[in-house]
């Protein structure tokens, strides 16, 4: 937490969280982890206070700059947006969900948030693919397409799910893209998503089989069979 948050009601969402050093020793700690450190913050003095520290990543981001943004491309820095979580929280379905006091800040950044998308597309910023829904809002993630499409190409929203995630993570050699060598991580779909990539907010209706390294786990296309099984974590009580 780079910054202040919405669902936080008592501080402000230009708030800074940590010092320098304090983000710094965490962005050390992270690397002798073998990982690294990815910030809540929303403008561009905390983005700018997280990356110029080290954090590798930004989520949320809905104030970015046209400068803060050409910032985050000069160090490699991954911008992963969460749309949908705003605009669920507004929705009727969720009506009384925050506080008056968060409300208020969830209506602010819904507001900024194409236009950051806007802004950093058009830096040529990384942007990834990612989830701030909690409990019962996680349902409503893949609604996500479909705000980034209003302002994204089809290609650019599923690169934010595939490729660019792999290359923020790492992974960028076995992930993210359909090669040999790579894990068989694969949505069979009903349509092109490059055509329409908001079919994806319809998975019921838009994904025809999930495949895990090469392993079909679901399908509802006859003309593929499942060859695997989810692992059951918990057992039901006696």
């Amino acid at each position: 937490m780079a910054s202040g948050g919405v669902s936080s009601p008592t501080d402000k969402l230009e708030h800074l969280q940590f010092t320098p050093r304090e983000i710094r020793a965490m962005v050390e700690c992270a690397d002798q982890a073998g990982t690294f450190v990815t910030a809540h913050a929303y403008t561009p003095k905390a983005i700018r206070h997280a990356i110029n520290n080290g954090a590798r990543g930004i989520e949320h981001g809905n104030f970015i700059d046209p400068d803060t943004a050409k910032l985050m491309v000069e160090k490699g820095v991954y911008l992963t947006p969460t749309l949908i979580t705003y605009a669920e929280m507004a929705s009727p379905n969720w009506e009384g969900y925050l506080p008056i006091e968060s409300q208020t800040k969830n209506t602010e950044v819904l507001q900024a948030g194409l236009t950051a998308l806007k802004i950093a597309a058009e830096a040529g910023v990384k942007m990834c693919y990612g989830t701030d829904l909690l409990g019962p809002l996680g349902a409503a993630q893949s609604k996500e397409f479909k705000l980034r499409a209003s302002v994204l190409s089809p290609l650019r929203v599923l690169q934010s799910a595939t490729i660019n995630p792999a290359e923020m993570m790492g992974c960028a050699d076995t992930l993210g893209q359909i090669q040999k060598g790579f894990k068989a991580d694969i949505l069979l779909l009903a349509a092109n998503p490059l055509e329409d990539v908001t079919i994806l907010d319809d998975p019921e209706r838009s994904i025809l089989a999930v495949m895990k390294e090469g392993r079909i786990y679901k399908s509802r296309w006859e003309g593929v069979e499942e060859d695997a099984e989810i692992p059951v974590r918990v057992k039901a009580a006696l």
